[in-house]
Formats: C-alpha cells, sequence, structure tokens
C-alpha cells in the first residue's frame, strides 16, 4: 500500500499548554487507521491541525499528503482534497431537511438557483450508499441519533472523500447502530476510501482497525498492528500502566432502602396521549449502586429526569419516598433539598457552563453554601472549588480554567463536583463514563465506589453492559418504558439482561 498521509513532528501550543509534542502518524491508502488515547491526550487537536481547524502556520511540523506537503489554511482548503472530518458533536441542522443538510454550503445550482430534483436524486444515491432509506425531504430532527451520523457519512460522500476522519462516531449510539456504522466504514474501505477513527471503545477499534496509533500526553507512544492485538496492550500504551481489571475492587453491604419510588408514571411533554413511563417502581439502599439497563429510547432518562425535579414529562403521577418519608419533588430545587441529585448524560448542553470557570461551575447548584445573606463568598467559593479539584483529581492547573478547556473525563469530574456539592443522599447518574476514556472511566468509578462506602445511594444508567454488570449490586431492565426485571450482581449477565429486554 502506498502512504496517503504522513504528519512529522506536529507541535501545537495553547497558552500554559502543549497539547502535541513532536507527534508523528503515518496513515497508508485504504486502510482504517485508529487513534487511541485517554481524553486530553491530544487525538482531537491533531485532527484539527490536520483538517485546518488549525491552519498551518499556528502549529510546528509538517503534513504531507498524496506525497506533497500540504498547508491546509481552513476546513475548505482540506476538504477541497478530499479530507473530511466528522466531529463528535455532530454538525447537522435539525430543522434542515437531510437533503439540505448533505449539500448545505455544497448547494447543487444552476445560474444561483437551487436544482431540487438533482439535489434529491443525488440524496437518494448517497442515502443508498449508506444504509438509509428515509426520504431527502425528511426532516434531521426525526431521525434517531444513529441514523443522523449516517447522514453525516453521506454528506462526506457528496464532497468526493478520500480520507474520513470520524471522532468518537458511535459515543452516544447504541450497539445496534454502533454495529452498522463499523461495518459501513469497512464497505467504504473496499471502496478505496481511507479512515481515521478516534475512539475509547477497544472492542470496535479492534473489529475495524488496519493499524492503531497511541497517543498519550500529546506524544506518539506507539503505532500497532492490529492483527491480534489485546485491548490490554492498548490500555497498557494509553495509560502507561497495567489495568488487570477495569473496575476497582468493591466490597458493599448495603443497608435499608433509602430511596423507594413506587408506580410512577410519566407523560409525554408534548404528545398527550403518548405514556412515557409506565408505572414504574424501584427502590435503592444505603451503600448501594443500583444500575438500569436498557436500549436506547426505553425510558431511562425520561425516568430518571422526571423524579429529578419533574424536570422531564407531563401528568406525572407516583411517590417518591427517602428513608421511609414521602418527599416533594415537584420542582429541581425541592428534590435537592429533599436529597436528590442527577447528573445528566450530557453534560456539555445540561452539565455545564462550559464558558464559564470549574469555580463557577462547582457551586452552581448551591450557591447558598458559598453566600452569606444572599452576597456571594468568591473565597469560599474558590475553596470550594479546590477541595473538589484536589478530591476528585482533576487535572487543571487552576480551578479559574474555564471548562470548555478541559478533557471529557475532567469536564465529567467538575460535573460530578456540581452536584456532590449538593451532600445528596441519592446520586442517580446518567452515562457517567459515556464518551471518556479508560484510565478517566476507572477514576470515576472509584469516586462511585467512594460515595457508596459513604453510605450514599447511586442509581447508574449506562448503555455499556460490562459497566453496570462490573459496578452494580442489583441491575434493573427497561424496556418501552416499564421495569421488566431486576437482577442481582450474581445473577446478571449480558444474555439474562437482553432476554428480559426482547421478551418483555
Amino acid at each position: 500500500m502506498a502512504t496517503l498521509l504522513e504528519m512529522r513532528q506536529i507541535t501545537k501550543e495553547f497558552p500554559g499548554v502543549k497539547a502535541l509534542d513532536r507527534v508523528d502518524l503515518k496513515v497508508e491508502e485504504g486502510e482504517i487507521h485508529a487513534i487511541c488515547g485517554e481524553n486530553g491526550a491530544g487525538k482531537s487537536t491533531l485532527m484539527k491541525v490536520l483538517s485546518g481547524v488549525y491552519p498551518a502556520g499556528s502549529y510546528d511540523g509538517e503534513i504531507v499528503y498524496e506525497g506533497e506537503t500540504a498547508q491546509f489554511r481552513d476546513i475548505r482548503d482540506s476538504e477541497d482534497r478530499g479530507i473530511i472530518i466528522i466531529h463528535q458533536e455532530l454538525a447537522l441542522v435539525p430543522q434542515l431537511s437531510i437533503a439540505e443538510n448533505i449539500f448545505l454550503g455544497n448547494e447543487r445550482a444552476t445560474r444561483g438557483v437551487i436544482d431540487w430534483r438533482m439535489t434529491n436524486r443525488r440524496t437518494e444515491e448517497l442515502l443508498e450508499k449508506v444504509g438509509l432509506s428515509e426520504a431527502p425531504t425528511t426532516l434531521v430532527d426525526s431521525i434517531g441519533v444513529g441514523k443522523q451520523q449516517l447522514v453525516e457519512i453521506a454528506k462526506a460522500l457528496s464532497k468526493n472523500v478520500k480520507l474520513l476522519i470520524l471522532d468518537e462516531p458511535t459515543a452516544a449510539l447504541q450497539e445496534n447502530d454502533s454495529r452498522k456504522l463499523l461495518d459501513l466504514l469497512l464497505e467504504l474501505k473496499a471502496q478505496g476510501v481511507t479512515s481515521i477513527l478516534i475512539s475509547h471503545k477497544l472492542g470496535e477499534v479492534r473489529y475495524v482497525a488496519d493499524t492503531v496509533t497511541v497517543i498519550r500526553d500529546g506524544t506518539t507512544v506507539s503505532t500497532l498492528d492490529a492483527k491480534g492485538l489485546s485491548e490490554d496492550q492498548i490500555v497498557h500504551d494509553m495509560v502507561g500502566r497495567d489495568m488487570t481489571n477495569r473496575f476497582p475492587e468493591h466490597k458493599r453491604t448495603p443497608g435499608d432502602i433509602l430511596m423507594e419510588v413506587d408506580d410512577w408514571t410519566v407523560w409525554h411533554p408534548e404528545h398527550v396521549d403518548r405514556r412515557v413511563i409506565r408505572n414504574a417502581g424501584f427502590n435503592v439502599r444505603a451503600g448501594e449502586v443500583v444500575g438500569i439497563a436498557g436500549l436506547m429510547g426505553s425510558g431511562r432518562t425520561e425516568l430518571a429526569m422526571s423524579i429529578f425535579g419533574k424536570s422531564y414529562g407531563r401528568n406525572i403521577s407516583g411517590s417518591v419516598r427517602l428513608k421511609g418519608e414521602a418527599v416533594d419533588v415537584s420542582t429541581v430545587s425541592k428534590a435537592i433539598a429533599a436529597g436528590i441529585s442527577y447528573v445528566t448524560e450530557d453534560r456539555k448542553s445540561l452539565g455545564l457552563v462550559l464558558d464559564e470557570t470549574i469555580r463557577f461551575n462547582t457551586t452552581l447548584a448551591n450557591l447558598e453554601g458559598v453566600s452569606s445573606n444572599g452576597v456571594l463568598k468568591r473565597n469560599e467559593e474558590t475553596r470550594v472549588a479546590e477541595r473538589y479539584r484536589e478530591a476528585l483529581a482533576t487535572r487543571t492547573p487552576s480551578v479559574f480554567q474555564k471548562v470548555v478547556n478541559l478533557s471529557g473525563g475532567n469536564q465529567q469530574k467538575v460535573v460530578l463536583a456540581k452536584w456532590l456539592f449538593t451532600s445528596p443522599e441519592v446520586l442517580i447518574l446518567d452515562e457517567p463514563t459515556r464518551g471518556i476514556d479508560v484510565g478517566a472511566k476507572y477514576e470515576i468509578y472509584t469516586i462511585i465506589n467512594d460515595l457508596a462506602a459513604q453510605g450514599k445511594g447511586v442509581v447508574m444508567i449506562s448503555s455499556e453492559m460490562p459497566e453496570l454488570l462490573g459496578m452494580c449490586d442489583r441491575i434493573y431492565v427497561m424496556n418501552e418504558g416499564a421495569l421488566v426485571g431486576e437482577l442481582t450482581a450474581a445473577e446478571a449477565s449480558q444474555e439474562r439482561i437482553m432476554s428480559l429486554i426482547v421478551n418483555d
């Protein structure tokens, strides 16, 4: 195979931070090349250098593409050469149709007038290539995240892609959608398209990749042939140490029932005849981690948000008891006062104010704890933020750092700090390790175990079954808005969980 891309000694600095330090990357034509590393290792920064987001002149080093030195001034420049990047946060406009999104900025027009017949015909051809049967006129916000990812790939194919870069493309997808996307990458490879895949999901890396490059702390650690490569070898190179156990050891003896939810029913906020949660009932004991498993769309997030201050849904009925006493959870402030906190699955949109500091975000849910007579005490706010930064080992030079500049794992720690400062009795965690690497996951798991050891109740919603099996004392299984089964840790397995889902 001929070499399509070489990045040589790439160095990129930001104020006070060297994000990339002489990184080398070599990609052969027609291969799927995976890039692995912990959050903050520099993977996305490297791809932004390649795609022109960080233009030539803003970094040191050399890019050789198709045998020639390349200096991309912006994304348009790299796209003209067939390099297309699909970011983790999808760049689709929800209120536009699939066809409009695919050709946005690249319209099919004659004399300045869009040719919709040509646009829709070409869209149908592209959708067929990626395995979608939707009409070109379908609005993007009416299809699921998995299909939106495929629309992004169709958009890339419309630009005669030679090198496709995907940054965590399956982070928000359930297993079936993830497998469809990975199989599509293999099909594109057969058609001669070269891909660079950034992923934390090592099983997926081993499934599709020909070569794996590992980056740690902004430096290339290794480039490995994926054939016969073990996940343990990738993990070792990512974190710089052996991780014989993906989950920290724990010995728990759960106490009395801490929180009990009975006959919980929730109706859709807009579709008045649609019941989203049906008579759900569950409990969590003091010092216990309880999991909720289920496919995407099963109602797990809706259940959690409706309990947390009725943040989702309408006509909500049922009861919540803490330590045997009925509590009012009709608003977020009342739920917090009762001792319930909720860590959202969408930390960037709903969990954090990205353009504010760690200090600002840490105390946001409990301003009374750093105020006197309605006046914010800045020194106390700083002290609290520092305390949680140290306790959670958040990697940052200062609590005055803006959260947007942190890696995903460290952003998640700031979200956890915000809710831990409310001193909850029960902490509901919705996809607590989504989009973060194995090393950061282990740190989050350790925090969860520490909370359980303090007698707190933890409810963990996760799409990753190994995570639920490795962390939980009991697992409830959810399907189509109902809790359809309950398994102890000893009873639980991936097969039993899936059996409860499909046999409901």
